[in-house]
């Protein structure tokens, strides 16, 4: 199988001797870039965070190649690497290489992005709650005002979960209530900051939605 190695920013590896040495490399920071890697080769190792990766997955679900292999090599542990059991710097570079893809649950939103590690739907324009509803399926997550309310894909189906946050200890550490897995979580309100893997959207929105797509992709593991 072909395999090629699409880096963001400056996350290339440093290291003479790495795994990934040898491999045709790509500078994924230009759309075009991916796209090309697309249509050419039979696996993606992805270096670089989560927004990254999910940069790329979304190339992917729009181009309609979701059987395209893709291995994830971040420098340090991530949501993802949490939520898909993988590991990070030299020893992901040597999995990215060497490990079997299998299929995974893809999430994705209304606008064709996806999700791989933490959205999260967050008051808008110096708000201080969201007011609005939510279901996860056929289950009510909230019908009123809540702080925020955070969606994470899962490695096994239905494909996601949700949660509200309901305070904070300090400004790093967040209380989650119980979370909700389904296969799609929407939201109507009057305004919400949609963020996608520590990437806000740039425009507040009304409704959203995040929901398991028809195909999954291929994690390499």
């Amino acid at each position: 199988m072909t395999v090629a190695v699409l880096v963001f920013g400056d996350d290339r590896p440093r290291r003479r001797r790495s795994p990934l040495s040898g491999l045709p490399t790509r500078c994924a920071d230009a759309p075009a870039e991916i796209d090309a890697a697309i249509d050419t080769y039979g696996r993606l190792v992805v270096v670089g965070t989560d927004a990254g990766l999910a940069t790329v997955l979304s190339r992917l679900l729009r181009a309609n190649r979701l059987n395209v292999e893709v291995a994830y090599v971040p420098r340090r542990r991530t949501a993802a690497t949490r939520v898909y059991r993988l590991p990070a710097g030299r020893r992901a570079a040597r999995r990215a290489r060497r490990g079997s893809a299998r299929r995974v649950p893809l999430i994705r939103d209304e606008t064709g992005s996806v999700i791989v590690g933490r959205a999260s739907w967050l008051p808008a324009d110096h708000q201080q709650v969201i007011h609005g509803e939510a279901t996860v399926d056929d289950t009510s997550l909230f019908d009123g005002d809540v702080t925020g309310i955070c969606i994470e894909p899962t490695l096994a189906m239905p494909g996601l979960r949700a949660s509200l946050k309901i305070g904070a200890q300090n400004k790093r550490t967040r209380i989650w209530r119980r979370w909700i897995a389904g296969r799609a979580v929407q939201l109507g309100s009057t305004g919400v900051t949609v963020v996608r893997d520590g990437v806000p959207a740039p425009r507040s929105a009304r409704r959203s939605t995040f929901y398991r797509h028809v195909e999954g992709w291929l994690l390499v593991r």
